[in-house]
Formats: structure tokens, C-alpha cells, sequence
């Protein structure tokens, strides 16, 4: 078995809307059946016997080694705790190669289950040790690394039931939901508004308490001290017993609580030197430690935090119970856990001799020892849910506390006797405000309900009915996607909005190009969904970047399929055949939205047959208005599209609105049928979103389509009296319809300027200029720049070949150099001919086109 090929499918794909490995597997003869290697199924389940079954219930197909790879890939995922449950083994048209895909929540888990499969593979053919075991509990640390919080992850899953988007910007908590110009960022339990000034603010214990004391807050007395002889100085002032913690500290790190003595204080003031330089000493409050949310202008959660403790059996050792209290599932080593275990260090050694224990001590039956002050679950401490006993008193000043400091998502942490009663009435206080706090301890408390936190974070960002989606339409087909996806853009700007446009020419946003090359793929998708002026995108989808990553996005409000046809790089990554190019193109109709819809051309059965696929509506366009599919959705009472006497018509049940084809120059009053085409499905595309109808007739009167609005999209030019066109026009049934567009031009002499790409089959390549030579008198073929695996004249030697026979051509030269080929055409242009060329190198052959016409002026 040999693995060929492993890619991450970061977006809705071929195989599933989830994110997947997929692996390209080559197995000999005897591994397609493991049947025929003796013994292999018995040593793969002695070396991982939690497998599972390696074929479906019932089934009685030979197992090859690639579905062996599948099925232990998902499951050594789904043991590490990954909720996947997604896997598919495909056998290509290539003999014995398979495509095999496993769902993933995190890549780097995804593709390390992949490798540790291969390698029980491997290991049960050679009869070599493999450790399951180590290799499962490997796959769950590096799910821990790799996965979010749980505190991000609370108000990630909260936006996520919204509909809201997102994307991890960092490998940590730092993520951004929505899109474009309507994006929001959070890190942790953070918003993006929330000021440096104010998460300063609460870093800095004494300023913090400072203000909220001039705010009328009750908080500990105390101050900053600089020597263990200042600390006993403001612990005779305030009164013992005394609190001391680091100035800026964070999750209870340093804190020593209920000293008493001038010992104790001495070594709590050099613990929490340990961690700032600056160290406060303040009045102990006795009671209870609280933890208080506060999101915007209310309280969302409220907590009692225990420190981390254990009860005594009378039998066994502190060192022994601490053991038997980590052994809790839900105690781990980070904050990915509910729980933190608890650590028997030298601060819990200190805590438990001041009450003569060792961690050999054994402890009387019922014996509580508190192994920290501080209940801190990030140090092992628990949390008890009280937030429906909280006081309105306590609530509103809690709320103050957050408000003052200038926070908009806060941890206020209260110590009182009871949070039933104001703090006032018990002397208790607000003894610290937390910036991002942690969420833990209300998501998942070891006691009482756990609340939905993330929820009313979400909320503070949008508000009920927001989902921070800008108007998004995706376009796909074979020919006209790029100019139908200009086209869109033009009507989009014409109403108004920031565009952001992505296609085989560039991305652009609000008119200004910011990446150059094919963008056609999910990178550049994302790159402009990211980008802060956009406020409606279209984005072109090709075939390649939906097979290499899949779509830049979970889903769409409109997705249009142009056409499907035969040159769209058949032959490569085992896309064989036209129903394979549609089962490709249908992916961005599968990822419409609900409340979306599908733009499909009814004339193209690939396309028509897509419509229930669309978990949305679908708009059918097409020339011919009663064509069977657009009758048939049209007496349903559903939107079609099409050309009446001289008019694009959209209807809807009785409804109609027309726009005349003389009003909109791509069309050339209506003589080019596909740009009539790309007109209608551009059309009901902005009618699918809702642009009013006179944008939508302002902005197709205002696309022209020259080099710069569409580039290689049919632009036509003069040169001394002759038309020139330039067009991208690059597989047959691109060609057909360009020759079915200029043949209803005039013309005295037609000639024409190609070349052919080398990566079409041969079949492709010969095609084109067999279709050419029955419309041009003269041919001029040059060779690419970049001939894609061919051999030095392969391609021309194609073309030649397609025509032999050319019914009407009877000139045929050979010219090396596209621009030498166009200069060689433009020569022998007369007044009233007509020559076509197909670019290579779009941009620069555009330029030089330019400058040769402005010449000959």
C-alpha cells in the first residue's frame, strides 16, 4: 500500500459539508482483498482491538487496505474523544487506487490519524508491535493543544447555533465571527471593544480598587507595598487577618489568604513576589469566594468557589486522596477540562503544616483539609452554581463593579457570608475584577446547573436577528462564470455596497485589486470575506480549488451554475466525465442557505438536475421560455428567467419585469447569445438577493464589456477599419459559442489567433481547431508559454491535426510567440475582416492588443 497523496478539505466538498482528510491510497493486487493476505485482520485487531468493524453490517465486498485505513482513522479520532463520525473509501477509475476521507474536527489530529493508521498498517504486515494505546492518548493531547478553549469555545458554539461564521485567526483563542465588514473579534472571554485602558484597569488590584471605592463599591481596605516590613505595617493598619497577592496578577497565581501572623505574611510576601514585582496587602474578608459574570448590563452566571480540598477517610494518606480526587474524569491538566487536577506542591505542603499535616498524614474520617486559600479552579478548586440565589443588591453592584472599571464582559469576585443578603448589611465585598475571565466553572460546575454562558456574549456582539453574514453569491460552471461573476459585482456596486470579487483575474474589493493570478479557489475566498470593506461578495468557484481544499465558506445566499460541459479539465483528478464535473459543480449548491437560492440554466440537463440538491429555492434561466424545466417551474409559481421579444424577463407567478436587450451593452442588443446568458444569470442573482429593479437596469447598462470591466471576456476592439476580439475562450464548448457569437457579426476575411493548454486530453485540444476550421478562412496557431507537461510542440502538432479536412480554412501558419502571432494576424487584417484571438497570457496579451489598436489609430 502506498500512500500517494494527503490534503486537508478545510470547507463543504465533494464527499461532505464537514472538514476531512482525504488521501489518495494505491494498493497491489492481494491488498485489495485482505482476504488474501493470511492472518492480516486477526494481527490488526490483536494490535487495536477497539477497530471495530471493517465493512458495513451485511456486507459481503472484498475489503481492501485503504478501507482498513479509513476505518481505523475515524476511530482512533472518535477514541481520542474528536466527535467524528464521517469516513468514505472511493475506488477511482486508475485500478487499485482509492480515494479515502475521514472527517475532522481539528487538521492536525486529522492528519496524524491518517499517519498512525498507516502505521498499524504497516505494523500488522510485518507483524511489529503497535501501540494502540499510546497512539489514541498521543491524538487526545494534541486534540487539547489544537482546539479551542472551552471559554472561546462556549461563545463559539453559541455563535455557531446562531448561524453566525466562523474563523480561527490564531492557533489560540483569538477568532473572528461574521464576515467583512460586518466581522467581530474575540479572544477568550473578550470582545473587541472592550478597551486596553480598561483591561489595564483591572490588572492594576489598587487602581481597581481605588475607583470602585470612589464608585461607591464596598471593597477590601488596603494598599501596594514595597518590603515585608511595609506589608506588616499595613497589616497593623488594616487589621489582621490580612490578604496578600501580586498587583497585576491573574487565575489566584501567588495569593495567600487569612494571614494571621507576621511569619505567615513574610512568606506570603515572597510568593507573591514570585510574581510581580508590585504586591498588594488587603483587609481578609471571611465568607464565601464568588464568581460573578457580568456580560453588558447584567449578570449572566454567578458561582461559589471552594478551594481544592480533600476529606479524610481515616485510612488513607492527603498524598493518597488527592490521587483518588484526580482520578475524576473531569479533572485534567489545562483549562480544555471542567476541572483542573489538584497539585500537592510546596504552596499546598505550606497550607497543610500550618495545620501540622504531611501529605503522608492521615486525615479522621470526615476531616476537611484545604490545600490552598485560594478556590481558583485553575489551582484544582471546584464551583457550586448560585446564580438564581444571588441578591438584586449584590447583583447591581456587581454590574457597577464591571461598568466603572469599564469592562463589558467581567468576573467580579464577591467574598461574603451569604449572597442572599447585600453586601453591605455583612460587611462582605468585591474584592477583584477579572478581564476575560474564565468561563469553566459556569459551563460545567462540579455542582448545580450549568449555564449557557456564551450565549448573551454573542448577543452583546449582534443583536437577536444578526448573523454577521454579508450578501454572498458563488458562481461555478464551465464557460461564462468569470464575466457572470463581474457582472454580479458591477450590479452589486451599482446598489451601493463595498464589493469584494474573487475570480481567474484577481480579488478585488471596493474596486481595488489586492491580489493578482487565479483566485478563483477557497483562499482567496477567504482573503476577501476577511477583508474589513466588504459588505457583499462573489466569489467564482473552479473545479481545482474545490477539489484541493474545498469552498472558502460553509454556505451561500445564491449560487449559480453557468453551464456544465466537456473541456473543464477532464481527465484530471479522476473527474472522468461530464456527470463527474456536475457531481463537482453541485457542491456550491448543496451549501446554499435555507432561506437562498440556486441560479441554474434550465437549457443544461447537468444543471436542471442539480435543483434538488438546493436546500433553498431555485431560479431557472434559460433563452427559450418554454422549455420544458422553465414551464414546469413556472406553473409551479416559481422564478424563471428568459428572453421574450427583445427583453430579459424575470417572472413570478403573474408577475413580470422586463429589460430590454438593447439596454445592456454585453449582450450587443441581444446578438451574442451567451453573453445573453451570463446576463440572465447574473440577473437572477441580484434579484435572488433583493437589489431593487432599477439598480439592477442601471447597473447592466453601465457594464460594458471591454478590458477592464471583463477582461478576455469577448472584448472588441478596431484595428484600421477590421474587428478584433479578444477572448480567454479555452475549451470546446467555449469555442462553439464563441464562433456562435461571431458568425452573427460581419466579417469579409475571418481569421483566428489559438494555441491549446497541455493539460486537456488530446481529444480537448484537436477539438478546437476542428470547430474553428469550419468558421475561419485563416489560422494562425502558436504554442503557450507554459506547456504544462507537454512536450515541445505536442500541443501544436494537436491543433494541426484537428484541421486536417477544415472545410472552410486555407491558411494555416505557425508562430512561435504569442505576441508574434498577434502582430503576424494584425499584418494581414484588412478594412471589414474580422479575427479572433484567444489569449494565453490575458493581461499582457490585452496590453499589447491595446497598444498595437491605439497605433494603428
Amino acid at each position: 500500500m502506498q500512500i500517494i497523496r494527503t490534503r486537508a478539505l478545510r470547507g463543504p466538498n465533494l464527499w461532505t459539508r464537514s472538514t476531512a482528510v482525504e488521501t489518495i491510497i494505491e494498493c497491489a493486487r492481494t491488498e485489495r482483498d485482505i482476504t488474501l493476505l493470511p492472518g492480516l485482520e486477526e494481527r490488526l485487531r490483536a494490535r487495536f482491538p477497539r477497530i471495530g468493524a471493517l465493512r458495513p453490517e451485511g456486507g459481503d465486498q472484498p475489503i481492501s487496505l485503504a478501507e482498513v485505513l479509513e476505518t481505523a482513522a475515524l476511530q482512533l479520532q472518535a477514541l481520542a474523544g474528536c466527535p467524528v463520525t464521517f469516513s468514505r473509501t472511493h475506488a477511482t477509475v486508475e485500478e487499485g487506487t482509492y480515494q479515502v476521507v475521514v472527517e475532522y474536527t481539528e487538521e492536525a489530529v486529522g492528519l496524524r490519524a491518517v499517519e498512525l493508521a498507516e502505521q498499524l498498517i504497516a505494523a500488522a504486515l510485518s507483524d511489529t508491535p503497535f501501540d494502540a494505546d499510546a497512539a489514541v492518548a498521543a491524538l487526545h493531547d494534541l486534540d487539547e493543544d489544537e482546539r479551542i478553549g472551552p471559554s472561546t469555545g462556549a461563545i463559539v458554539d453559541a455563535a455557531m447555533a446562531r448561524g453566525i461564521p466562523i474563523k480561527r485567526l490564531t492557533s489560540g483563542s483569538l477568532v473572528q465571527l461574521g464576515w467583512g465588514s460586518r466581522a467581530r473579534r474575540i479572544q477568550a472571554a473578550e470582545l473587541d471593544v472592550t478597551s486596553a485602558v480598561a483591561e489595564s484597569i483591572a490588572q492594576d488590584k489598587d487602581l481597581t480598587k481605588r475607583l470602585l471605592h470612589a464608585a461607591g463599591v464596598p471593597v477590601p481596605m488596603g494598599r501596594p507595598v514595597t518590603s515585608a516590613e511595609d506589608a506588616w505595617a499595613v497589616a497593623e493598619e488594616v487589621g489582621l487577618p490580612v490578604v496578600v497577592k501580586p498587583q497585576d496578577g491573574n487565575q489566584g497565581k501567588g495569593v495567600t489568604v487569612n494571614i494571621t501572623t507576621r511569619e505567615q505574611l513574610e512568606a506570603a510576601y515572597a510568593t507573591a513576589q514570585h510574581y510581580s514585582d508590585e504586591v498588594m496587602v488587603e483587609r481578609f474578608m471571611p465568607g464565601h469566594d464568588f464568581r460573578l459574570l457580568v456580560v453588558g448590563d447584567q449578570l449572566v452566571a454567578a458561582a461559589r468557589r471552594e478551594p481544592p480540598q480533600v476529606l479524610g477517610d481515616g485510612v488513607h494518606t492527603i498524598a493518597e486522596l488527592v490521587d483518588t480526587v484526580n482520578q475524576d474524569p473531569r479533572r485534567g491538566s489545562g483549562h480544555g477540562t471542567a476541572l483542573t487536577k489538584i497539585r500537592l506542591d510546596d504552596i499546598a505542603i505550606a497550607r497543610i503544616a500550618a495545620e501540622g499535616l504531611t501529605p503522608a498524614s492521615v486525615p479522621a474520617q470526615g476531616q476537611r483539609v484545604v490545600l490552598r486559600n485560594n478556590a481558583n479552579l485553575s489551582t484544582g478548586g471546584s464551583a457550586t452554581d448560585v446564580t438564581d440565589d444571588v441578591h438584586p443588591e449584590v447583583v447591581a453592584r456587581a454590574i457597577e463593579a464591571a461598568q466603572t472599571i469599564g469592562l463589558h464582559i467581567c468576573g467580579v469576585d464577591v467574598i461574603c457570608e451569604s449572597i442572599l443578603r447585600p453586601l453591605e448589611e455583612q460587611g462582605g465585598g468585591i474584592c477583584e475584577v477579572n478581564a476575560a475571565p474564565g468561563l469553566r466553572m459556569h459551563l460545567a460546575p462540579s455542582f448545580g446547573r450549568a449555564r449557557n454562558v456564551g450565549a448573551p456574549m454573542v448577543d452583546a456582539i449582534f443583536p437577536p436577528g444578526e448573523d454577521g453574514r454579508v450578501p454572498l453569491v458563488a458562481v461555478t460552471g464551465t464557460n461564462g462564470k468569470t464575466t457572470t461573476t463581474r457582472l454580479i459585482a458591477h450590479l452589486f456596486t451599482a446598489h451601493g455596497w463595498r464589493t469584494a470579487m474573487t475570480n481567474t483575474d484577481g480579488v478585488y474589493v471596493n474596486g481595488r485589486q489586492i491580489d493578482s493570478g487565479d483566485c478563483s479557489g477557497p483562499r482567496s475566498a477567504r482573503n476577501a470575506l476577511a477583508h474589513p470593506e466588504t459588505d457583499a461578495a462573489v466569489l467564482e468557484c473552479a473545479r481545482g480549488g474545490l477539489l484541493r481544499e474545498g469552498l472558502g465558506f460553509d454556505r451561500c445566499q445564491v449560487a449559480v451554475v453557468t453551464n456544465v460541459g466537456e473541456g473543464d479539465h477532464l481527465g484530471l483528478n479522476f473527474i472522468t466525465t461530464v456527470e463527474d464535473v456536475a457531481v463537482l459543480k453541485r457542491v456550491i449548491v448543496q451549501n446554499v442557505a435555507a432561506s437562498g437560492y440556486a441560479v441554474l440554466n434550465a437549457a443544461d440537463p447537468h444543471c436542471a438536475a442539480m435543483a434538488p440538491a438546493c436546500p433553498g429555492k431555485v431560479i431557472f434561466f434559460a433563452l427559450d421560455r418554454h422549455h420544458p424545466v422553465m414551464a414546469t417551474h413556472r406553473a409551479q409559481g416559481q422564478r424563471v428567467v428568459y428572453v421574450d421579444d427583445g427583453h430579459i424577463v424575470a417572472a413570478e407567478d403573474s408577475w413580470r419585469e422586463k429589460i430590454a436587450l438593447r439596454d445592456i451593452p454585453l449582450t450587443r442588443g441581444g446578438t451574442i447569445s451567451f453573453q445573453v446568458e451570463n446576463a440572465m444569470a447574473s440577473v437572477a442573482a441580484a434579484w435572488a438577493i433583493g437589489l431593487p429593479w432599477d439598480t439592477i437596469r442601471r447597473g447592466l447598462a453601465g457594464f460594458v464589456n471591454d478590458s477592464d470591466n471583463a477582461p478576455g471576456r469577448f472584448n472588441v476592439m478596431d484595428y484600421r477599419g477590421a474587428t478584433v476580439i479578444a477572448d480567454y475562450g479555452h475549451n470546446p464548448d467555449a469555442i462553439r459559442a464563441l464562433v456562435q457569437a461571431v458568425s452573427a457579426m460581419p466579417g469579409k476575411t475571418r481569421s483566428v489567433v489559438i494555441s491549446g493548454a497541455g493539460d486537456r486530453r488530446d481529444e480537448d485540444i484537436r477539438a478546437q481547431t476542428r470547430i474553428l476550421g469550419q468558421a475561419f478562412d485563416d489560422v494562425v496557431l502558436y504554442q503557450d508559454a507554459c506547456q504544462r507537461g507537454r512536450a515541445d510542440g505536442e500541443v501544436l502538432a494537436l491543433l494541426h491535426s484537428g484541421l486536417q479536412g477544415a472545410p472552410r480554412t486555407r491558411y494555416v501558419t505557425e508562430i512561435h510567440g504569442e505576441f508574434l502571432a498577434i502582430d503576424h494576424a494584425l499584418a494581414r487584417l484588412q478594412p471589414g475582416d474580422l479575427c479572433l484571438v484567444l489569449v494565453d497570457q490575458v493581461q499582457e496579451a490585452l496590453a499589447h492588443l491595446q497598444r498595437r489598436c491605439a497605433e494603428a489609430a
